[in-house]
């Protein structure tokens, strides 16, 4: 095999994890991989969102810096290019657990943080030229059965008594069908203050901005280990890369790395794909504002109307795999992505005809508390940012500007910030952590099973409730 045959190879490889990578419009051929040994200002595992973000506020503050990422696959390769599209403007963990842990201010601080994000990620792709399609929609949460519609007054309740009451809307059932007709629906909860965008051309379009910028970006280069010091190294089969400060960016990946891999929890969230629909179909459904859409599922579902018509319809479901198991053949799960075609059809049932053209998925990281954390640890000269729990389309942006200011020893508000300096609880060893989260999973599937049926909403007190409560 020749090197353009290979280089061909790579590109459809890499291509076919998700619709995003493949209609990205770039030349996946993996960036040169390290060859030997470098000493830069900050080293980087990892170019994902957290990552690039990182790299880019890093240069945009001192051009001067030497910044090197190292990357096992190709930028975009994980969450960041395979995600549902959302900018979303909340985390998995509610504003109330956070003033439990933290005090109101700083559980208000933090929201307005995430909101002022949104407006951020848009500012960049402009100022950058950064063709992403980002596009600020907003986001609709639909009730489709009773069990549903206290879980939203609930949701909804919790904004009012932290003061951002303004920032949402209670929509009655004529006016949510006005936006889209889903089957069912009864209410839904608006929030003006989320965007969309292309995940892949948003990552691949930053990873050009940081070597514009200077950076160097290292592909299918693996970070075998991490050592901590004072000048720490990541390690690889090709060479060590020392810095003043080393950046672990790598979320759910982390769990691979001896010493992390109780930090965060592998789950794997998948995603279908419609053919392009047509204008009949799209008549039916409405959906001109394109917002993001999701339901009060326990187990959770979002979905997404793309640029050429299509529906993307993504959720849990796939189980959890014993010692935090990563591996290619988990991005696809026969049995969740039927759930996930049946689950489109039910709500559009225009669509019971429609093909479904990709399926595909992967791994986000989630940390015991669901609290995401950002840390830069002098005495070691490790820094790190993960844990978005599905939410780091835009939590990995307000990570990467926190992380530069920490790296640059700048005491700023974003620093301020609860996320900063947090500390979750590492999860239980094998094999308590798989008999926990899959009785979880099941429970949670369970309590939406019942729901539709009773029209009883969960209580709250059931044990997967209690180990799961965030």
């Amino acid at each position: 095999m020749n090197a353009a045959t290979g280089a061909r190879g790579a590109t459809s490889a890499y291509a076919s994890r998700s619709f995003w990578l493949e209609t990205c419009g770039d030349d996946l051929s993996p960036r040169p991989a390290l060859d030997g040994s470098i000493d830069v200002d900050v080293a980087i595992l990892g170019a994902g969102y957290t990552g690039l973000w990182t790299a880019y506020y890093l240069l945009k503050r001192e051009p001067s810096l030497r910044v090197a990422i190292l990357e096992r696959r190709i930028a975009g390769f994980g969450a960041s290019g395979r995600n549902g599209g959302w900018v979303s403007s909340k985390l998995n963990i509610s504003l109330d657990a956070v003033a439990r842990m933290y005090g109101r201010e700083k559980a208000q601080a933090l929201q307005r943080a995430l909101y002022d994000t949104v407006n951020e990620i848009g500012r960049v792709c402009s100022e950058e030229h950064i063709d992403a399609g980002f596009s600020r929609v907003g986001a609709l949460f639909v009730a489709r059965f009773p069990y549903q519609l206290p879980m939203m007054r609930e949701y909804a309740s919790m904004f009012d008594r932290f003061g951002f009451g303004d920032r949402q809307e209670i929509l009655e059932a004529s006016e949510a069908n006005r936006r889209v007709r889903v089957r069912g629906a009864l209410a839904a909860w608006y929030c003006p203050q989320y965007g969309r965008v292309h995940p892949a051309r948003l990552a691949r379009g930053l990873a050009r901005a940081v070597e514009r910028l200077g950076g160097r970006i290292h592909e299918e280069t693996e970070v075998t280990d991490v050592v901590p010091g004072r000048r720490p190294v990541l390690r690889t089969p090709r060479g060590d890369a020392r810095a003043r400060a080393i950046v672990l960016a790598g979320e759910a990946y982390l769990a691979r790395l001896r010493g992390l891999r109780r930090s965060v929890l592998p789950v794997y969230s998948l995603i279908v794909l419609t053919e392009p629909l047509g204008e009949g179909a799209w008549a039916e459904i409405g959906w001109r504002g394109r917002e993001c859409l999701a339901s009060f599922r326990v187990s959770i579902d979002y979905l997404t109307r793309t640029e050429d018509g299509r529906i993307l319809f993504g959720g849990r479901g796939a189980p959890y795999r014993f010692a935090s198991a990563i591996a290619d053949a988990y991005d696809r799960d026969q049995k969740t992505h039927e759930m996930l075609r049946r689950l489109t059809r039910d709500w559009f049932p225009c669509l019971k005809n429609a093909r479904f053209t990709h399926a595909w998925g992967g791994p986000l990281g989630m940390p015991r508390d669901w609290m995401p954390s950002v840390s830069y640890d002098r005495g070691s000269g490790i820094a790190s940012a993960r844990g978005y729990t599905g939410h780091g389309v835009g939590a990995s942006n307000l990570a990467g500007r926190a992380l530069a200011d920490l790296l640059a020893g700048q005491t700023t508000p974003l620093t301020g910030l609860p996320i900063v300096g947090h500390r979750s609880p590492a999860w239980e060893p094998e094999p308590l952590r798989w008999l926990g989260v899959r009785y979880v999973q099941r429970s949670f599937a369970r309590m939406d099973e019942e729901g539709e049926k009773t029209g009883r909403a969960p209580t709250g007190h059931t044990l997967a409730e209690r180990l799961s409560r965030h």
